[in-house]
């Protein structure tokens, strides 16, 4: 388990920064609301909606909190025992449970 965790922190530290702590870049923005759209439909009014969705987010989770939760869903793809520790870790689990709160309001006070 102690390579894994070097692995991820290794891959954390070699993320680049956002300009401001809880900025989120704006590609990041655009991939929430592109997947989002792709959910809910490709209208202009899903579009606003998708878009305050990731507003609302950002204002809850800081975006060093959103890219790990980006690269624990991720891991958590990969099948096998390596990926086990993203699926079990207890600060992983928190993390989703983190933005999974956080879109429950999100989508409360959009859709």
């Amino acid at each position: 388990m102690k390579s894994m965790e070097l692995i991820f922190a290794a891959t954390m530290a070699l993320s680049p920064a956002p300009a401001a702590a809880d900025d989120y870049p704006t590609a990041t923005r655009a991939e929430y609301v592109f997947a989002c759209m792709a959910s809910n439909g490709q209208t202009p009014e899903v579009l606003r909606k998708c878009s305050c969705s990731i507003d609302a987010i950002a204002e809850r989770v800081p975006y060093a909190s959103y890219e790990k939760v980006e690269t624990i869903l991720s891991m958590q793809q990969i099948p096998g025992g390596r990926a086990a520790y993203f699926r079990e870790a207890a600060w992983a689990k928190e993390l989703l449970e983190e933005l999974r709160r956080a879109q429950a309001d999100a989508n409360l006070k959009c859709f």
